[in-house]
This record gives structure tokens, sequence and C-alpha cells, in this order.
């Protein structure tokens, strides 16, 4: 088989958008000081997503790829990660692309993505395209596909965390908490299911105008405390996010 050459130009119309571009962040890649990319487009429709106006295609600002790479090459020095995130930065085959072209520049990448593309994932993972991944556990698998608010295919979702746990790559799970979607039960599910991983997130969901339905609510402090407790057995290092 003919290795593929990323970074190579695409033969037809690339569909992928760079749709925003936070210019730094302590935040967003553990251990680097990074920029964030948000890439259009998204397979979920998460009732509680922040960035609603991407993920049609459609929305946001459209900086180009060449403008993305200029940025970092001025950066060099200052920035030594980039954390590529969305939308649903897979969801596109180009992504993988402009991965490399990123890599290339000495970056290193964090890719946020939601595990229902295994094989993009695999494929980025092997190619040495990606240093650290945060993958979204929307929630247990029986509710799976109210909170991602789309049917899903969850042997897709199982296989991409299964690929994380066993592959070498650091990665952390994270669910965002909503009082609406989210009961005990769930947390008992979820580190069943994830038993043993390596670190776990509770983020706690907040409100805003882009946010894709209105009237949903964030659990209170004990309710978190609560969740983490219940994963605890199963994933000694769980965190809520800004306890870290």
């Amino acid at each position: 088989m003919k290795a593929r050459r990323y970074g190579a130009p695409a033969k037809k119309e690339r569909l992928m958008r760079i749709s925003g571009l936070q210019k730094t962040t302590l935040l967003d890649f553990p251990g680097r000081v990074a920029c964030t990319i948000f890439l259009n487009g998204c397979n979920f429709r998460c009732p509680f997503c922040q960035n609603s106006e991407i993920l049609d295609g459609r929305g946001g600002e459209d900086i180009s790829e060449e403008e993305l790479l200029a940025f970092l090459r001025r950066r060099r020095g200052i920035l030594d990660g980039v954390c590529v995130s969305g939308g649903e930065p897979l969801v596109h085959a180009e992504t993988l692309d402009l991965l490399s072209k990123i890599k290339a520049l000495g970056c290193d990448v964090k890719l946020d993505t939601n595990g229902a593309f295994p094989e993009r994932l695999k494929e980025a993972a092997h190619a040495g395209l990606v240093d650290f991944v945060a993958m979204d556990i929307k929630n247990s698998p029986k509710n799976y596909a109210k909170t991602a608010g789309v049917a899903v295919d969850m042997a897709k979702i199982e296989e991409s965390a299964k690929f994380l746990m066993e592959s070498g790559i650091e990665y952390e799970f994270r669910t965002t908490v909503v009082k609406e979607l989210h009961a005990a039960e769930d947390f008992i599910r979820i580190g069943q299911w994830l038993r043993g991983a390596k670190r776990y997130f509770l983020q706690a969901f907040r409100d805003g105008d882009t946010v894709l339905k209105s009237g949903l609510t964030p659990c209170t402090d004990a309710e978190m405390q609560t969740f983490k407790q219940l994963l605890k057995p199963y994933i000694p290092n769980v965190l809520i996010r800004g306890e870290e």
C-alpha cells in the first residue's frame, strides 16, 4: 500500500473551515503554552454545546489555513502547542493534513474529539500527528443519543475510548455535566465502562448566548462532588475541572 502523504494538495474542494482562533491559552493544553483553533462542522447536536454557530459548517470566523500557519510561524518560541477543537475536528478527512502542517512547524498537537471517528483518530495517532487527545464522554451508553442530540453508533465511541486507553498516547476523558441530562446512575455506568482510565474530568455546564438549547442548568457543587465519588471506585484519578 502506498503511504499517504500528509500535506499534499487535496484533489477535491476542501469543506473544512477554521472558524475561530484563541491566540493564547494556558488551560486548554496541559503543560503547554498554546493556542486553540476551532474547526467548523459536527456530526452531533449536543443540546449543551456552546459552539452552536459553527456546527453546520457556517458561522464563526473564516481564517484561512495560510493565515493560521503564518500566525504559528510568528509565534515560534512563544507557543509550543496547538489545541484543535470544534465542532468535531475529525468530521473532516482534511483535518489530518492540517495536523501534519502544524506538527511540521514544531508544535505539539492536542485534539478534542467526540470519538465518533475511530479510524481517523487511529490514523492520526499512528502517523504521530497528535500528542494529547481529549475525548468527550457524553453520558452513560444508554443515554448517549439523548445527550448527543442524534442517533449514535456506540460501537465507534467505545472503539475510540478503548484505543486511547491502550495506545500509550496522553489522553483524558471528560463529561460536561447538565442537571437535565445526567443522574447518579449515569456516572456509575460510565465508571464501569471506562474502568481504569488514566484521567477523567467532570466539567460544569455553563450557559450562554450560543448554547444550542435554552433552559439547561448546571448541577450544584454538592452534586458534582457526589458524581465524582461515584466514579472514583472505577477511575481513581477523577477531578472536577478547576480542582487541578
